[in-house]
């Protein structure tokens, strides 16, 4: 891995794009995949999660946008939309031995700090920006991509590692040990890429943190002690154990020729060595480099704009993106079958509940009309009694005969009837209490039964 690609987490060389059918849209589109390959025993990288939940919630003209996720045992795919190839590569393939037109530069530099201006107001620091993470699609679109050193930022400060960006593109307070920084990191990234596009080469060039120091300040001078003093007041972590070789300020025109006046003026504010000084993503773009007269869009080759129509993949990365596009399709199939088996379940058991309710309700109402049959005919029974001594009664009455024994007994039959019949009463309403409470127990376990399956398939689904 060489120095302009070392401390990044993953790498957009390693996507393939493959013609496939989003489930979310209707025709068929060229997309870029990322698989992020899963360790057994460690599980998803942080890096991976954190750049997910990100670029799910920056959606934004100049941000590679992601369509889906796709979560296997063994691996993460990730569905971004394809844009032909990186700044880096557009500009060794179409520049001036890398050098870009100038109304190219003024183009792509606006569409990256609207692009971090968005981010920013987000709350969203990127910290690795460079040309190998930002892609040109054919239509001229820059998009910034690779959110996986990406970090979200608030109030109070967070504290951040510092073996963050790509050397080239580190910011000198970053290099000198500070963890308390913000946005400002992302600005110097993008002065050095501005003039990247102009000279064709890096601006920086170190070898390594101190060496990276050294060449930031052959150009832009050493900062005086007032200066070195509000960085530490900034961010007391900085540790400067020897003071700072002394270099004087090299004028920016003599760097970069090529560069207007405005060009310069604006590579000086964005090239800031003390953090507080640099422009912010929104004061830049108002920056008369670009409000003094329009921004015409870029100038696009030919060959670019006619990309798209020459799609054919080599074998080896045809067969890679045909396994990864089947393998999305399995699972979006497996997915379809989950939920259809999971409403069918669903259906049935709404129908079996339906069923034994009808049912109960169908047993309630026999069991009120064999009730009410049985009281009616108790009711009969006592009043044919009542009628029979009445009867008794006057029989005896015209007969002029009174036996006061046979009348007590008469007397004592029918309260023994009466209290029978209130005996089998009470009996009846017992038994239709306790057929009442045995069947409202037998309906609420049915409905225990349906939710412990329902939750049961959901679980297995």
């Amino acid at each position: 891995m060489d120095r302009r690609t070392a401390g990044t987490t993953s790498s957009w060389r390693s996507w393939v794009k493959v013609p496939m059918r989003l489930c979310t849209r209707t025709t068929s589109e060229v997309v870029a995949l990322k698989e992020i390959h899963l360790d057994a025993e460690e599980g998803t990288p942080s890096t991976a999660i954190r750049e997910i939940s990100l670029m799910k919630e920056l959606k934004h003209v100049n941000i590679v946008r992601l369509h889906d996720v796709i979560h296997t045992e063994s691996k993460l795919v990730l569905i971004f939309e394809f844009c032909e190839q990186d700044l880096k590569k557009y500009m060794d393939t179409h520049g001036d031995r890398g050098a870009l037109d100038l109304n190219t530069v003024k183009n792509f530099t606006h569409q990256l700090l609207n692009g971090i201006a968005f981010c920013h107001d987000n709350r969203v620091l990127h910290r690795d920006l460079k040309p190998q993470n930002l892609l040109i699609n054919r239509r001229g679109e820059l998009k910034i991509g690779d959110f996986g050193l990406a970090r979200a930022f608030g109030v109070p400060v967070n504290t951040f590692s510092n073996e963050v960006v790509t050397l080239w593109y580190r910011a000198p307070d970053v290099l000198l040990g500070s963890r308390t920084y913000s946005t400002s990191i992302d600005i110097w990234s993008v002065g050095c890429i501005f003039a990247e596009m102009i000279t064709g080469y890096p601006l920086f060039r170190g070898r390594d943190n101190a060496d990276q120091l050294v060449q930031i300040m052959k150009i832009v001078g050493t900062p005086s002690d007032a200066t070195i003093a509000q960085i530490k007041l900034n961010s007391p972590e900085i540790q400067i154990k020897a003071p700072l070789a002394k270099h004087p300020k090299q004028p920016f025109h003599a760097i970069v020729p090529r560069a207007p006046r405005d060009a310069l003026n604006l590579l000086e504010h964005l090239l800031q060595f003390e953090p507080s000084r640099r422009y912010d993503a929104h004061q830049a773009m108002t920056h008369p480099y670009f409000t003094a007269g329009p921004i015409a869009p870029p100038t696009l080759p030919a060959s670019v704009q006619s990309s798209a129509a020459s799609l054919a993949l080599p074998p080896r990365v045809a067969a890679r993106a045909s396994q990864a596009s089947a393998a999305v399709q399995a699972a979006q199939a497996q997915a379809q079958a989950q939920a259809q088996a999971q409403a069918q379940a669903q259906a049935a058991q709404q129908n079996a509940q339906a069923q034994m309710m009808a049912q109960q309700q169908q047993q309630a109402q026999q069991h009120q009309q064999a009730q009410q049959a049985q009281q009616a005919q108790q009711a009969q029974q006592q009043q044919q009694a009542q009628q029979y001594n009445m009867m008794m009664a006057e029989q005896a009455a015209r007969q002029g005969y009174y036996d006061p024994a046979t009348t007590a007994q008469l007397q004592a039959q029918a309260q023994a009837h009466a209290h029978a019949q209130q005996i089998q009463m009470a009996q009846a309403q017992a038994q239709a209490q306790a057929q009442a409470q045995a069947q409202a127990q037998a309906q609420a376990q049915a409905q225990g039964r349906g939710v412990d399956q329902n939750v049961s398939l959901q679980f297995d689904l």
